[in-house]
């Protein structure tokens, strides 16, 4: 069964995602509302936060301590091409019990092995990018996610709204004009017709 998918951004009247300040509180306040199994969130998301990562020690070889009683969701990231090295960053924020790379056959065997070896759960959808409709047909499968809020920019918004996996859309807009002559957008996808949500 697919997971219900909530698309959740904080956007300015031009439509932008970044270059104007937000209230990362009240944003996070309303996130909780959908109370979801999984967070999925865009690769680059965590590849700019990369430099906030410490230097990776022992721990990040320990396997996790599960908890049948946490209520925190899991993790996931599409990650095909192998780029996120800080999941030992990722596992000691407080946000999340759990952690899932969602991967391609394409994806290096070399970091399908740095996944295993420090305990990063993984699946693998589709030939040369991650298949977005079996990954989360998986994750409902293997960890019982029936909620998905997705905590991403404009293109893996974009590919979500295009193979239509949305079902709700939530949209904090704030009074800010941000401009600027790249725009980064909520949805980010070659011309097509436009995506309708179910």
């Amino acid at each position: 069964m697919l997971p219900k998918v909530i698309l959740h951004n904080a956007v300015s009247l031009d439509g932008r995602i970044d270059g104007f300040p937000i209230d990362l509180q009240q944003y996070y306040e309303l996130a909780s509302t959908w109370k979801e199994d999984a967070t999925l969130a865009g690769s680059d998301t965590f590849l700019r936060a990369a430099s906030e990562a410490p230097p990776e020690d022992n721990n990040a070889f320990l396997p996790p301590v599960a908890d049948p009683n946490d209520r925190r969701p899991i993790l996931a990231v599409p990650d095909s091409r192998g780029r996120i090295r800080t999941w030992h960053y990722l596992r000691s924020l407080p946000y999340w019990r759990g952690f899932v790379a969602l991967c391609s056959r394409s994806t290096p065997q070399e970091y399908l092995r740095y996944l295993k070896e420090r305990h990063i759960d993984c699946i693998i959808a589709g030939e040369d990018h991650v298949d977005l409709r079996a990954a989360l047909l998986e994750l409902n499968c293997r960890y019982g996610v029936k909620v998905v809020r997705v905590d991403a920019g404009g293109t893996l918004n974009g590919l979500l709204l295009s193979q239509g996996l949305v079902n709700e859309m939530s949209l904090l807009i704030y009074p800010s004009l941000a401009g600027g002559k790249e725009q980064k957008g909520i949805f980010v996808a070659p011309s097509q017709p436009a995506a309708h949500l179910p």
